[in-house]
């Protein structure tokens, strides 16, 4: 097996390593592992992963196995801050993170089928306190830029029968460029802060890191009103912002009493059923979500949790984005801006869309006839929403 990424090789017959089409040392040891990290390009393989891989099982210290890591970046150019190539994925393992070609028996593989991660590049970049945010590009068109949220893995979002329909059709449309909030999928998951003016923050790396100057910024649910604060203090970077099912002020700092006791339920569920296909959690989720989903849509829901973050960082994040308030900043957005909402979102009430498309000058005000807080392709709701973007947007 060969495999090509970037200026490098791996030649899996000759045990060469090449660059730029020459020969290059390289121990054995960290051959091996480059091959191994390689082909386990689309999970995190953890330290045991490697020990049995790369080491056959032997008993094997982790200051070995960070040198040979440590040895392994360096014949690519790559170090522990940048990152390009190899990820550490803290308390988890190392994952490969470039773009790789294969070829087998010197016949090179069929493109990926439609709909797998290797339509999109995944890259990593800082934010201001220093939290690594991972975030991937993917389709073509005019840019847009998805505001993170959480519950998405970048890659496993490819294989969710929630997030891949939308993927498509987006990129079917648009050059999108999504991100993996802090705390949450391939970025960071030890974070000390999740507030409104970090996640602003984490927007604002993300779309330097991507090379945008003038971009669309779509926020959905909790994403709404990051994109939202994003719009008020970068308007001359934003040439259209839409909102779906989002809100001004999140729960635990709403007037209504029912709301805040709603929010510290939900949180205390979170911390005990994260996670666990079988919890009360599940059920909730899937009816606040997506009630009118087909059952693997809504069993898919308790693997998207296991994927995306732990129920310590679920419940974190929980309650940062339900304590924030973005009143102020959404009078003052000079954006044109369209805000959708459904019907009868168990999520964020109607009420919750109309505040915000009031507070936001000369907002456009959708509202969608569904159920559910994230719109599936098998309702008609479906084909009103991406009609609705493409006409605003292009």
């Amino acid at each position: 097996m060969r495999y090509r990424f970037g200026r490098f090789e791996l030649v899996g017959e000759t045990r060469e390593f090449l660059a730029d089409g020459k020969p290059c040392p390289v121990e054995p040891q960290v051959f091996d592992l480059l091959v191994y990290l390689v082909s386990e390009r689309d999970r995190v393989v953890s330290l045991d992963d490697l020990i049995a891989a790369v080491w056959n099982g032997r008993i094997v210290s982790n200051s070995a196995i960070s040198a040979r890591i440590s040895a392994a970046r360096t014949v690519l150019g790559d170090d522990g801050v940048r990152q390009e190539w190899i990820k550490t994925v803290l308390r988890r393992g190392f994952r490969f993170v470039g773009a790789v070609e294969t070829e087998g028996n010197h016949e090179k593989t069929e493109p990926a089928p439609a709909g797998e991660a290797q339509r999109q590049r995944v890259a990593f970049c800082r934010s201001a306190d220093g939290t690594g945010i991972a975030y991937a590009t993917s389709g073509e068109g005019y840019p847009l830029v998805k505001a993170g949220h959480w519950l998405t893995h970048l890659e496993h979002d490819w294989n969710s029968p929630i997030w891949a329909p939308q993927l498509e059709k987006l990129g079917s449309a648009f050059s999108l460029v999504r991100f993996d909030q802090r705390g949450n999928g391939l970025s960071d998951w030890a974070v000390s802060e999740f507030t409104l003016d970090r996640f602003v923050e984490d927007l604002e790396a993300v779309a330097n890191a991507a090379g945008l100057e003038r971009f669309a910024l779509y926020g959905t649910s909790q994403g709404a009103p990051v994109a939202a604060a994003y719009a008020a203090r970068h308007p001359e970077r934003v040439s259209h912002l839409v909102l779906q099912g989002g809100y001004l002020q999140g729960r635990l700092v709403r007037e209504a009493m029912d709301d805040r006791e709603q929010g510290e339920a939900l949180l205390t569920l979170i911390r005990l059923g994260w996670g666990k296909p079988d919890s009360a959690l599940a059920d909730i989720l899937s009816t606040m979500l997506v009630p009118d989903g087909n059952e693997q849509q809504k069993r898919s829901l308790a693997e998207l949790q296991r994927h995306s973050t732990s129920p310590e960082n679920a419940a974190r994040i929980r309650a940062g984005v339900d304590a924030f308030d973005v009143s102020a900043e959404a009078a003052a957005i000079p954006v044109r801006a369209l805000v959708i909402h459904a019907r009868g979102d168990n999520v964020q009430p109607l009420d919750q869309g109309r505040k915000l498309a009031a507070a936001i000058p000369g907002a456009e005000f959708l509202m969608l006839e569904s159920r559910n807080h994230i719109i599936l392709p098998q309702e008609a709701a479906w084909d009103t929403l991406y009609d609705a973007i493409a006409r605003f947007i292009l």
